[in-house]
């Protein structure tokens, strides 16, 4: 008898192991990626590899319309999902077929409800068909979309997808781009990339970029007007395409002075930091009223204002050195800026010894000289400075002066070794402090733990020993660098400053 109970209950135990478990019902993605700075920013439940959108753009009215074909694979079992986005929507289709929606423009989402559950792991294909006048939009108390005399210019940070495409708006879900708009004859459509040859129909020409790398979507630029393009190529044969509204006046002779210093700024920046990892290059500079450049993929954007007292180098140095610390290598989470700011406001002070007006010891120098202890500038971390001291400008000069300190401290040969590496290493993808810090230690062989708590995390200016033993010096009466000026302009207007601030 115990036998037999013995070989029943192990019929069963086997019956029931072979009967499969019951699969977990699928859950919507959550309204957010879950970064501590924005927690609403970006979503949950996929991710995009690539956005399509066709667009139809006219400047007089500001009315904006067209399709955004997305394409994405579910990372759990969907029954629904969110995308980023604040202008009015007519019809989403997810695989083919119609899908519910809901619009919540103050909340940049649109909840969109498939016909049936995404399986995770399956490749989705979301359209999303829309039309609205951008500069109307207001989102958090500001609009990114800026009108023009003649058009109008979408680039702003850490936000500017919202007004004119539906996106999973956060730099850790990076995509390729192909934009194509339809504007009327004479004017011009500029974005990341290459351009497709124009075609031009009942009094529109279409306009159509590519971007074949992976791209952050507040990197995606859109800037409608009538420009001067020029175009060229690097010395190592990389394209270069520039743009120049027609109506830049005083500051027209400037801006080209400087923008078309790109292909050597390039190359230059090349041999630091590695091979250029994008297929294009170049800037534009729009008759906007902002007074903040920023780093648009392979075509960063230039304010008027940049260059209202002269020619400025320093700020195109600045925004291409972010096309490897920052657009190629992007962050995990807005927390680690550190690794965009502070690297291309050092390839600033790279480029001031190259031209011999101010090593990068002298602006260290000056730098902590001219902050004493009870400055405020101190109490920003460059490693964690909060959303509200994201861009404060002890994050591009304090995290500046912190590379500096590395490089005294590890020396010219492993310093050098560890940007190239960590551009290499990380290519196309997104990175964090922690894994520059692993990077930095591995090279130099040193424990570096305590020097980036004292450089990047302590609320405190370090102490005089402290920086001395980084290699930095401390005077009674700082010596301003000659490049210090133009390095100080393009820093107080490499950003932008708004509400979410």
């Amino acid at each position: 008898m115990r036998k037999r109970a013995i070989a029943s209950a192990a019929s069963a135990l086997a019956l029931l192991l072979a009967i499969p478990a019951a699969a977990a019902e699928p859950t919507p993605g959550a309204p957010g990626i879950g970064d501590p700075y924005y927690p609403t920013y970006g979503n949950s439940g996929y991710r995009v590899s690539h956005y399509d959108l066709r667009l139809r753009y006219q400047p007089k009215t500001d009315a904006l319309s067209g399709t955004a074909t997305l394409l994405a694979t579910a990372t759990q079992d969907l029954s629904g999902f969110d995308l980023d986005f604040s202008l009015g929507v007519q019809d989403v289709r997810v695989d083919g077929h119609k899908a519910a929606f809901s619009e919540d423009p103050a909340a940049h989402k649109l909840r969109i409800t498939p016909a049936k559950p995404l399986a995770k792991g399956s490749d989705v294909t979301i359209v999303v068909r829309y039309s609205g006048v951008p500069s109307k939009v207001v989102v958090n108390g500001f609009t990114a979309w800026q009108r023009t005399p003649d058009g109008a210019v979408a680039a702003d940070e850490p936000e500017s997808a919202w007004w004119w495409f539906p996106s999973n708006d956060h730099p850790s879900d990076k995509a390729t781009f192909d934009v194509s708009v339809a504007v009327p004859d004479g004017t011009q459509a500029i974005s990341n990339g290459l351009p497709a040859t124009p075609s031009s129909q009942a009094g529109w020409t279409r306009y159509s970029w590519r971007q074949n790398k992976p791209q952050a979507t507040y990197l995606a630029t859109l800037a409608v007007g009538k420009f001067d393009i020029t175009t060229g190529t690097t010395d190592g044969g990389v394209p270069v395409i520039n743009a120049y509204s027609k109506d830049l006046g005083d500051n027209a002779a400037a801006a080209r002075a400087s923008v078309e210093r790109t292909g050597e700024v390039i190359d230059w920046e090349s041999s630091i930091f590695g091979r250029y990892p994008f297929d294009s290059v170049g800037g534009y500079v729009p008759n906007t009223t902002t007074h903040y450049a920023l780093e648009t993929q392979t075509r960063p954007y230039y304010s008027p204002a940049d260059f209202a007292k002269g020619s400025n180098v320093s700020v195109v140095v600045h925004e291409l050195a972010h096309q490897w610390f920052g657009d190629d290598v992007s962050l995990e989470r807005w927390q680690d800026i550190w690794l965009n700011e502070g690297f291309a406001s050092y390839a600033q002070w790279l480029w001031s010894e190259h031209v011999g007006e101010g090593t990068t010891q002298e602006l260290a120098d000056y730098v902590y000289s001219s902050h004493p202890a009870n400055d405020p500038f101190w109490t920003v971390k460059p490693g964690d400075p909060g959303a509200d001291k994201q861009f404060d400008a002890a994050v591009y000069d304090r995290g500046a002066e912190a590379l500096q300190a590395l490089r005294n401290t590890v020396g010219d040969k492993a310093f050098f070794s560890i940007l190239r590496t960590w551009t290499a290493t990380h290519a196309y993808g997104n990175a964090r402090i922690a894994d520059f810090q692993k990077l930095a230690e591995k090279i130099s062989g040193k424990k570096l733990g305590d020097f980036f708590t004292t450089w990047l995390y302590t609320p405190a200016r370090p102490a005089t020993a402290t920086a001395a033993k980084a290699g930095l010096r401390a005077a009674v009466s700082p010596h301003q660098p000659k490049s210090w000026k133009q390095i100080h302009q393009a820093t107080a207007a490499e950003h932008p400053a708004h509400p979410t601030r």
